[in-house]
């Protein structure tokens, strides 16, 4: 079957976001998947900025997966620190269980959650609080695992969006992403084949779970069809 696409920029994904939120009497989860250096987080980054531009003040803010990476030193302790960003190595329990909170919590009621500070490579607590927020975006690569604890997700999030990017792409990005955090172009290539790549194919496998599927081309989104 031969697939088109659609041009889909930030201000229509939003207009469809903000009419399927407001019907909504809780809070709203929108889950934004797709491989390890999609772009994941700019696109979740821009539809938050976007649709509280819209709203005047914050309606939206992001909860990010990774989040629940393991410590450092739990990984190392278990021989995974090399695997990290692997499913096994995050805490999805506490994902799944902050998740549900995030839903059920009435407006108003302080939900912390956990951030990634990439300069350390470590979670940070309470790294964003959400509060009055109308909508929440988790964005990660698991998200639509249909198998483990991870399959738990999909039905805690109202709409699911993935990110697909074609894997030439992927591999240079994040050749560029941990020779930045400094690791050597030696090293970098290792953990790209040996770990990165081979997630994508696994997270690549589940994207039909999604309600939308994008792929972005000279700074503009397109969602598949047909």
């Amino acid at each position: 079957m031969t697939r088109t696409s659609v041009e889909m920029p930030v201000r229509s994904l939003v207009e469809h976001l903000w009419i399927r939120a407001a019907g909504c009497a809780r809070r709203y989860v929108l889950g934004i998947a797709g491989p390890p250096g999609a772009g994941k987080s700019t696109l979740s980054k821009s539809i938050r900025d976007e649709l509280n531009n819209r709203a005047g003040f914050v309606i939206a803010e992001i909860a990010p997966m990774d989040g629940f990476h393991l410590p450092n030193a739990v990984l190392r302790a278990t021989g995974n620190l090399e695997r990290k960003g692997e499913p096994h190595t995050f805490d999805v329990a506490a994902y799944l269980e902050t998740l549900r909170r995030l839903r059920a919590t009435p407006f108003g009621e302080p939900v912390p959650w956990p951030t990634f500070d990439r300069t350390i490579e470590e979670p940070t607590p309470a790294g964003v609080v959400f509060d009055q927020h109308e909508i929440a975006i988790t964005e990660g690569n698991y998200l639509l695992l249909s198998d483990g604890a991870w399959s738990g997700v999909r039905e805690l999030l109202d709409e699911a969006w993935y990110l697909d990017v074609d894997r030439e792409v992927i591999e240079q990005r994040l050749l560029r992403r941990h020779i930045r955090g400094g690791r050597t172009p030696d090293a970098a290539k290792i953990k790209v084949h040996g770990s990165d790549l081979p997630n994508a194919e696994l997270i690549a496998s589940t994207r039909d779970r999604a309600d939308l599927i994008l792929r972005q081309r000279g700074g503009r989104y397109y969602a598949a069809e047909g």
